[in-house]
């Protein structure tokens, strides 16, 4: 990493770090697994097939967490400018807001795998390298914040405008009216919209293996499909499935909890 800028020194140094925590976890991991497994089915399960699915595992959970989180971020961002700056909004600008559409718009409607290959030489600049993990990141986030950005703007537009017009009668601020009134009343939708966005480039993390970007899905390819490993193929795609489950009923709960309406 010598070579390297600050800025891709931070793309790289956290995965590098959870690159060794998590290899570490795995030995305790794989022996309660094994355990289970000899104790249920009489025999052992294979450590050449773990040293291959967990550390494929740890880059999926790396890639979709990373992303998602920094993706949900900007998408938050942008989602509240588009809301608060349409026609009917709180601060009205519609030259912005019309500007913001358009890129928006344009940046959602190309595709992951066309959008991978078009950022590849700033994915390079950005990140240090072209491909592999920590590269994919990059183009996830890039492809997903436009996605999120208009399911965010969906969800602010929801709110009620009474409960926007009785704040605004109260001298609240554009600030105030945000982080008081918008935010708090979308939050069940907001949590919503978290658990799809994160599935979602879940699913985009099994593509990005067209650009050696690691993961579950890189693995269901190289070793199951093109080396005839269907056990490997058959392992990754159910901890894909489960991963998706966990993230779907992770959010509905959440989102029970946070909807006042249900109460």
């Amino acid at each position: 990493m010598k070579n390297l800028g600050w800025w891709q020194i931070i793309w790289q140094a956290p995965y590098i770090w959870c690159k060794d925590w998590w290899g570490a976890v795995g030995n305790a991991v794989y022996a309660a697994v094994n355990w289970l497994w000899e104790t249920l089915f009489r025999t052992t399960v294979s450590v050449k097939s773990w040293q291959i699915l967990w550390p494929a595992f740890g880059d999926t959970l790396y890639m979709s967490i990373v992303s998602t989180i920094v993706a949900y971020i900007l998408g938050l961002l942008l989602g509240i400018v588009l809301s608060v700056t349409r026609k009917n909004g709180i601060r009205p600008m519609r030259t912005l807001n019309a500007v913001l559409g358009v890129i928006i718009n344009f940046m959602r409607s190309i595709p992951f795998l066309i959008l991978l290959a078009m950022l590849f030489p700033i994915t390079k600049d950005v990140v240090g390298k072209k491909s592999g993990t920590v590269a994919v990141v990059f183009p996830l986030i890039m492809s997903a914040f436009p996605y999120v950005a208009r399911m965010v703007e969906g969800s602010l537009n929801e709110v009620d405008g009474g409960v926007l017009e009785a704040a605004q009668a109260m001298g609240s601020t554009t600030f105030q009216i945000i982080r008081k009134v918008l935010l708090p009343e979308a939050l069940p939708s907001l949590i919503n919209g978290f658990s799809i966005c994160m599935t979602t480039i879940l699913a985009y993390t099994a593509m990005a293996s067209a650009a050696a970007g690691g993961g579950l899905g890189s693995v269901a390819i190289t070793y199951g499909l093109n080396q005839n490993r269907y056990d490997i193929m058959y392992a990754a795609s159910i901890m894909l499935v489960v991963l998706v489950q966990i993230i779907t009923i992770t959010g509905t709960v959440l989102n029970r909890k946070k909807d006042h309406r249900l109460r």
